[in-house]
């Protein structure tokens, strides 16, 4: 053991290499056409992300109001945003910067659309008009009124080489205005809700319309006539066409091969698939299990033949229509309080998040991907991994806990994440969760309801799950008198801990569920408890602002760790246990050591509380996240701190050589060149004092050498700045002051006045200068004062 803690370096310094945090808070979502750009509005930001690899490429600062509407342009240059400060700003999406600003209506705008050229924009505002803008040369062309209610929808056509805008308000009426004669040629009627959604087919002869009275018409608009009405059953929130593709059409059945296909997303939560002719449901995706977001808008992405569904709780759907509406990829926006973290997957190259909802979301550290796991019909708010990380179970509010097979190498998406059973049987919402160490033969629940259940896992097949498997369990005990806040499995599996808000901690016999001992000493609850993977002792973290290290032999408390100044709200084992890592709720994450009981290091990337903690198993890398919905990696660079230090402790031994060197050959130049790189102003006074004291006989130099002063001369602004931040200092002692004055004296006589006052510092270094010079030219006045009382006395002699 002893060996082994020599070659265990404890870990003193850890950096923030990458964080996970919130891209969308709800509002438009734009796709460019390449789909290489997705570009969401983050409260009164808006965020520019790689659609592949989930990286930040611009962060869009907003006008500190929110953003109501945006469109990027086809050729996808620039992106234009408007917000409720009634202005509208175009972007560059390359720069990331703003190009232009106007202010557009007397009320905010709700609807945009860019026609195909990319030069104009239409913008439908709350005031009842439509306004269209030539965007490069920033004025207005058209300015079209007749609605009777707030925009809701505009869309351009381009139609026989006319250009047309179709029009849709809350007044139930769909308009088409004709941009040649700026004049409205067409009022549809047949709406009894406020229009969501428009779009012209791919033969430009008809127009869409979805509402949220829950029916798409079809409009022959040239006609002014409706064609047809269909009805969809939900409210509606978007609809448009697909591109009109008979390969495409055919894979979702021969007989719609020649079909024009329009989609629609509403309240039910699905992307639905629909026949423009018969009005027929051609597809619609599957719903996912036990999932209650609606959709409130979809992106159709031609480049990559992809809807996109934007859903209510901030998350970005991907289903591609070349496999039948598959999802492929899903985004999400926001996290909220993210509560527990762990590590999955042989490598650990994804960390599983539960967040306040009931879905588990799995990101893929390196690309940020998320898989959302659905099987909760309430907030997941534990979870625990096994020791290989190919089971997961959750924790939820809605009084189960579920298990997850998990097989991230797996080709097939579908497979990945399995459900592999449901523990059911407590009366209150779970909160804590914890499997077996060795084996997955068990896990232990406890709940708000103040009991622990042993679940048998022995049953449970991993190469065939069901997700209908119900573990039994073989035992409940009352266990606190208050709600559960942690357990934890011992890492031989014969033992477990629990720690509640009784502010106790206790110990378990896993196969008999007996009580083996309480350990009291906690003021407040106890949050978090953890077994040492190498000592029979146990750590815990609580509401009293402390960590405690308990002794598992006679239940006595070893040592407390303080320093937060808040709830710690995790703890967890490091370094093979011999330091400590505590998460809290002053958003302060802290390593500690335990010999010692200092706190070796104190990590601050978090804006709020810190609830949930994983570490990776080779513990290069820890991940902390909480209620400011980030997760932070933070890589452990002790090793490469302490290679640096060695490395500068070299080189500045090897230039102290040099200075010696130097000095020895008499090279001032280099010399003073290097004592004021290596900041030493000691040795630089004991320098110039050298070739003071060493003047030859008729020298007329100023500081005693001719090259000292060429020197002096010569120095750079910065060298200079330094030099006479050294004579300041010199000069506030009596011992030191003629070498500072005889120095000062060749630097004034070398540089102007000019030249001097440009130094940044001037001021503060010649009011630093003055009176200590005063006083010394004070000094000599009464030394020289007092030596004509030699020669009076002399004098007197003769």
């Amino acid at each position: 053991m002893a060996e082994e803690s020599s070659k265990l370096l404890l870990k003193t310094s850890f950096k923030s290499i990458k964080t996970i945090e919130s891209i969308y808070t709800g509002g438009k979502v734009v796709i460019t056409d390449d789909a290489k750009l997705l570009i969401t509005t983050l409260d009164e930001d808006i965020m520019v992300t790689e659609l592949e690899t989930g990286k930040v490429v611009h962060k869009l600062e907003g006008d500190t109001e929110i953003v109501t509407t945006m469109a990027v342009k086809p050729d996808g240059k620039h992106l234009v945003s408007a917000s409720r400060s009634l202005f509208i700003r175009i972007w560059d999406l390359e720069k990331g910067t703003s190009v232009r600003t106007l202010k557009a209506h007397d009320a905010p705008i709700i609807v945009m659309d860019i026609d195909k050229t990319s030069t104009l924009v239409a913008t439908g505002s709350a005031d009842a008009s439509i306004k269209i803008w030539d965007m490069d040369k920033g004025f207005c062309t058209h300015n079209l009124k007749g609605h009777g209610g707030v925009i809701s929808a505009v869309k351009f056509h381009q139609y026989q080489g006319k250009w047309y805008l179709a029009s849709g308000a809350d007044d139930c009426q769909v308009r088409i205005w004709d941009l040649q004669s700026r004049s409205c040629i067409a009022v549809l009627q047949s709406h009894v809700s406020v229009i969501r959604g428009l779009d012209f087919s791919d033969d430009g002869k008809y127009l869409i319309s979805g509402s949220r009275d829950k029916v798409v018409n079809v409009w022959d608009w040239q006609a002014k006539k409706l064609s047809a009405t269909y009805p969809i059953f939900e409210t509606i929130e978007t609809v448009g066409f697909v591109e009109k593709d008979v390969v495409l059409a055919g894979k979702f059945g021969a007989q719609w091969q020649d079909s024009d296909i329009f989609y629609t997303g509403g309240d039910s939560g699905l992307v639905k698939l629909w026949d423009l002719k018969t009005g027929k449901l051609i597809k619609a995706q599957e719903p996912e299990k036990n999932s209650a977001h609606t959709i409130s808008d979809v992106i159709y992405v031609q480049a990559t033949q992809m809807l996109a569904a934007v859903t209510n709780d901030q998350n970005i759907l991907m289903y591609s229509l070349e496999q039948k509406l598959e999802r492929v990829k899903q985004i999400v926006g926001y996290n909220d309080e993210v509560v527990d973290i762990a590590y999955l997957g042989e490598h650990e190259t994804h960390l599983a998040a539960a967040t306040n909802s009931a879905q588990l979301r799995v990101y893929n550290v390196e690309t940020q991907d998320c898989d959302l796991l659905y099987g909760h019909s309430d907030m997941i708010i534990a979870l625990d991994k096994s020791k290989d990380g190919s089971v997961i179970v959750t924790a939820s509010k809605d009084k189960t806990a579920r298990i997850w097979k998990i097989d991230l190498e797996n080709a097939d998406q579908k497979e990945r994440f399995k459900a592999a059973g449901v523990c059911i049987g407590h009366t209150e919402s779970v909160g804590a969760v914890a499997l077996s160490r060795k084996s997955n033969t068990f896990m232990i629940t406890g709940s708000q309801d103040r009991t622990i259940k042993y679940w048998n896992l022995r049953d449970l097949d991993l190469d065939d799950t069901e997700e209908d498997y119900r573990p039994k369990s073989l035992y409940t005990h009352q266990a606190h008198e208050k709600d559960i806040n942690t357990i934890c499995v011992a890492p031989n599996d014969k033992f477990f801990a629990t720690g509640s808000q009784d502010k106790t901690a206790k110990l378990w016999n896993v196969d008999t569920g007996e009580l083996v001992g309480t350990m009291k000493g906690h003021k407040r609850g106890v949050w978090c408890a953890q077994f040492s993977p190498v000592d029979q002792v146990l750590a815990t973290s609580s509401g009293d602002k402390t960590v405690k290290i308990w002794s598992l032999k006679d239940f006595s408390c070893l040592k407390t760790f303080e320093g937060h100044t808040n709830s710690v709200l995790r703890v967890d084992f490091l370094t093979a246990g011999m330091q400590l890592v505590s998460a809290a709720s002053d958003g302060l994450v802290k390593v500690w050591t335990i010999k010692t009981n200092e706190c070796a290091s104190t990590l601050d990337n978090h804006t709020q509380k810190v609830w949930a903690l994983a570490i990776r198993k080779d513990e290069k890398f820890i991940a902390s996240a909480g209620a400011d919905s980030v997760i932070n990696f933070w890589e452990d660079i002790t090793l490469q701190e302490q290679e640096e230090e060695l490395k500068e402790k070299e080189e500045i031994i090897i230039r102290e050589q040099e200075l010696q060197n130097f000095m020895r050959k008499k090279d001032y130049l280099n010399a003073i060149l290097l004592a004021l790189s290596l900041e030493q102003p000691f040795r630089l006074l004991g320098l110039f004092r050298q070739v003071y004291e060493s003047r030859v006989e008729n020298d007329s130099s100023i500081t005693g050498s001719a090259n000292v002063d060429k020197v002096l001369a010569e120095l750079s602004t910065e060298n200079l700045e330094k030099l006479l931040g050294y004579i300041r200092d010199w000069n506030t002692n009596a011992k030191h002051s003629d070498i500072a004055q005889t120095v000062l004296h060749a630097i004034l006589s070398s540089h102007t006045s000019e030249e001097l006052v440009e130094i940044p510092t001037a001021k503060e270094i010649i009011d630093g200068l003055l009176p200590y010079t005063d006083r010394h030219y004070q000094r000599i006045d009464d030394l020289i004062t007092q030596s004509f009382i030699i020669d009076y006395t002399l004098q007197a002699q003769k």
